[in-house]
């Protein structure tokens, strides 16, 4: 058996916009909050203490950016991994 196979595959929706999560209304989790502030420290800037789930994915994701750390996977990168892989 090949090492390819052993892999589970990625779910083409493993990965959804922060905008589309049913739960994104909801206010930003614990590990968001503490995150989304180290980040915004290292970043030197100053971040909202009420942002929802979405608003913290997606400022973290531009912190990430903005400090140099590597970003997330994203839906279209998904697909890419996957077609290399075949």
């Amino acid at each position: 058996m090949s090492r390819k196979s052993q892999q589970p595959a990625v779910p083409t929706d493993a990965i959804k916009d922060p905008q589309e999560w049913v739960t994104g209304d909801e206010p930003m989790t614990g590990a968001q909050e503490s995150y989304v502030h180290t980040l915004a420290r290292q970043a030197g800037e100053e971040v909202a203490d009420d942002m929802t789930k979405a608003e913290a994915s997606e400022k973290i994701d531009q912190l990430r950016e903005k400090t140099g750390k590597k970003p997330r996977a994203k839906a279209d990168s998904t697909k890419a991994m996957r077609k290399k892989s075949t």
